[in-house]
């Protein structure tokens, strides 16, 4: 029945579909881009399509190729996931996920000592990255963590907490004199709506437009080190209520002004639908909907 399926074919075309090359499709396979480029080749024959456009240093997926990808990719997927579910608990209790270097340092690791002393099975590999990462591609992933502004309606989807900006000092800190400078602390912060999280904007809602006139202004790329040059005591800092939870929680900074907020994203758990009724990926999303206390328990979104 499947004897004259191209099955050698079909996985070097994903892997090429998926990490955008042929030569990377090589590096994952362990075979040469020729080889690659052959296999490719014999299935565009055998379907008598163009799966992809040879560019000069790119390949790029036709439309053909695209529909191809998106079911080749699905149905290896189901067969690893069928083939893991045959292997002894110990093994397949493994759970992926991605989330941004911010977010893993300042909310998750300091509580993922929680979840491992409630599923010892379950071992849990954390990756981190900035850039959006699309889980259809990037299958080895279960689970990302997201502040989403713009939510991907293909993926399952369950709300963690909403996100806002405000001031947070350590405690004890008191404003300067007027003939006094003032250090205020930021970092790179975007919002779902598009407006500025920035000094200028809270200082105008909370009515301190004369602190921008004698502000010293310390910038830092890094969100975590904006906390620690705030608790070290160098000033005021503008930060997510989310990534300043830990220091709240330790004493070591409290909220100044907490009436005036600037909103911004929606952190949520997302994984590819389905992906949801794993048991590790399930023994995880309850634990976070727990450990939060959520409310909503889960949203399912399908295209």
């Amino acid at each position: 029945m499947f004897a004259k399926l191209p099955l050698t074919a079909l996985r070097t075309f994903e892997a090429a579909a998926r990490l955008g090359g042929f030569k990377a499709a090589a590096d994952e396979l362990a075979v040469t881009p020729a080889a690659v480029s052959h296999q490719i080749k014999q299935l565009e024959t055998h379907l008598g399509l163009l799966l992809f456009q040879r560019r000069a240093q790119r390949v790029e997926l036709t439309r053909e190729g695209e529909q191809l990808y998106r079911q080749v990719h699905q149905s290896l997927g189901d067969l690893q996931q069928s083939l893991a579910a045959l292997l002894p608990a110990c093994d397949q209790q493994q759970l992926t996920l991605t989330t941004t270097a911010a977010f893993a340092s300042l909310w998750l690791i300091p509580r993922l000592g929680d979840f491992h002393r409630r599923h010892s099975d379950i071992q849990v590999k954390v990756q981190t990255s900035n850039a959006l990462i699309d889980l259809h591609r990037h299958r080895s992933l279960d689970l990302a963590l997201r502040a989403e502004f713009n939510a991907d309606p293909t993926l399952y989807r369950m709300p963690l907490m909403p996100e806002h900006f405000a001031v947070y000092t350590p405690p004890g800190w008191q404003e300067p004199p007027a003939d006094q400078p003032l250090v205020l602390i930021e970092a790179p912060w975007v919002s779902a709506s598009g407006a500025a999280i920035d000094w200028s904007r809270w200082c105008e809602m909370a009515g301190k437009q004369a602190w921008l006139q004698r502000a010293r202004f310390h910038h830092y790329d890094d969100e975590h080190h904006a906390l620690q040059a705030a608790a070290a005591g160098h000033g005021p800092v503008l930060a997510s209520n989310v990534l300043v939870a830990e220091s709240l929680r330790f004493g070591v900074l409290q909220p100044w002004r907490p009436d005036i907020q600037l909103p911004a994203a929606q952190y949520n758990a997302v994984c590819v639908p389905g992906q949801e009724r794993q048991p590790a990926v399930r023994a995880f999303l309850d634990w976070l909907s727990g450990h939060r206390g959520a409310k909503k328990r889960s949203t399912t979104c399908l295209p």
